[in-house]
This record gives C-alpha cells, structure tokens and sequence, in this order.
C-alpha cells in the first residue's frame, strides 16, 4: 500500500508565494511520475505540473513561468510544488499524483493524496 500526503497549503494574498510538498510512501519500489493536479469549485481536475523519475517536467499553460516542481536527491519519494505570483484564479484544492510499481508484488499503483486547500484572496 502507498500513503501520498500534501502538506503547505494556505491563505495568501495575489501576488504571494508557497511552497507545497507531496511525500509518498509505503511498499514501493520505484516511482515512474510525481504530478500535482488542482481542483476548484465547479470545475475539473487539471494538471498543474509533473515531474517523471529521470526528472523530466511538464506544466500546465496557465502557471508556466509562475509555478516550478522539483524534488530533492536524497529522497526521490518527495516533491515540491513553488507557487509564486499567485492569483486568485489559482485557488483551488492541490493534490498530488503519485505512479510507479508497488515493493511487494511490481504491481503498478497510481495514488492519490487527500489534497491541500490554496486559497488566493486579499
């Protein structure tokens, strides 16, 4: 079983920064992809940016040059989501994606956290 927990969540004003970051854990053996989707009220889930296991990255139109993922080399289980010049259009629940082969049987496992409130509002 993999456990996928967001954590940085919050209230900023526009123009502000965060920093959110996914932990993934449990029976795994590897991770092909880590990738933070959103959702807000009334609309559907969209990717916000991905990052594969050879580091490759991928955003989505509206947070290119705003928002940047990255994860530290010690621990690869680990994103971080940098949101900076925030707007309000960005408020949304965060959640973050997790893909990869499970520890116990290589079995593929696609985990979802539970996600973390952003809101943007002066």
């Amino acid at each position: 079983q993999v456990q996928v927990v967001e954590s940085g969540g919050g209230l900023v004003q526009p123009g502000g920064s965060l920093r959110l970051s996914c932990v993934a854990s449990g029976s795994i053996f590897s991770i092909n992809a880590m990738e933070w989707y959103r959702q807000a009220p009334g609309k559907q889930r969209e990717l916000v940016a991905a990052m594969t296991s050879g580091g490759r990255t991928n955003y989505g139109d509206s947070v290119k040059g705003r928002f940047l993922i990255s994860r530290t080399n010690i621990n690869k289980n680990t994103v971080f989501l940098q949101m900076n010049s925030l707007e309000p259009e960005d408020t949304a629940v965060y959640y973050c994606n997790v893909r990869g082969s499970s520890s116990t049987s290589r079995i593929a496992f696609d985990s979802w956290g539970q996600g973390t409130q952003v809101t943007v509002s002066s």
